[in-house]
């Protein structure tokens, strides 16, 4: 039962690093802290969340620290019930598999929960690659959709991309969206074949790892080149203007 007498505790919203990098290098000083002062975390992968805790030397022994799995398979009331502590006065962060929790991230069912328990939501600064992508593209920045994975089958992904970039010419919008990694030259073939060739492009692979790459141009220089991006994480950013 909840003590009806006690201040709820908060929800932070702890990002990670993108890929196997030190945490200190691309999360803030007050991200570290915060984590480093909480013993309950709702992570997407137990394993990654305990190393990540290690990486930034939190001071309790990991066997003292409660880590309870909220992935892509979770419901909103698996989310209630992950919240239960915070309304008896115990604070808990959230942990994405990579990058900033909510963002292209099921965190955003335990913000959406926490919001309608009255819980207070503390985000923390840290990278996404969604929006590193868009820094770093030139494309429009101002009015942008992110449309997480597209259809797999050649033909639907064909249709999709065409509607995309018909949407961008139309709206002048950025449309944003990713991929498994091991299709990524499968979509960027797609992309060639599918988009004009006025049409820009930009792929961002590695984002705040030693490998990254940012390559944006129109896809008649993509057809000519034909670089390929092979099984990195990356964002796919397309503008037709």
């Amino acid at each position: 039962m909840t003590n009806p007498a006690a201040k709820p505790g908060a929800l932070h919203l702890i990002p990670v690093p993108l890929g196997d990098a030190d945490p200190h290098l691309t999360l803030s000083g007050s991200a570290i802290e915060a984590a480093r002062t909480l013993d309950y975390f709702l992570a997407e992968n137990a394993k990654s969340a305990r190393q990540f805790l290690k990486l930034i030397a939190h001071p309790r022994p990991l066997r003292e620290i409660s880590i309870e799995c909220f992935d892509k398979d979770s419901d909103r009331a698996r989310a209630a019930e992950l919240l239960k502590p915070l309304l008896d006065g115990r604070s808990a962060g959230v942990l994405s598999e990579a990058g900033s929790p909510a963002i292209a991230d099921p965190g955003s069912l335990l913000v959406a929960a926490a919001h309608r328990g009255k819980i207070r939501v503390v985000p923390h600064s840290g990278p996404s690659a969604i929006m590193l992508a868009l820094m770093a593209s030139g494309f429009n920045g101002q009015h942008f959709e992110f449309h997480g994975y597209l259809p797999v089958g050649r033909d639907e992904l064909k249709q999709a991309l065409v509607t995309l970039e018909r949407t961008s010419r139309e709206r002048d919008i950025t449309q944003i969206f990713i991929e498994t990694p091991y299709r990524n030259d499968q979509l960027l073939a797609t992309l060639c074949d599918s988009c004009k060739a006025d049409t820009r492009l930009c792929v961002a692979s590695d984002l705040t790892l030693p490998g990254e790459s940012i390559n944006s141009m129109a896809i008649a220089d993509w057809r000519t080149g034909r670089l390929e991006i092979g099984r990195r994480p990356a964002v796919f950013l397309l503008y037709a203007r």
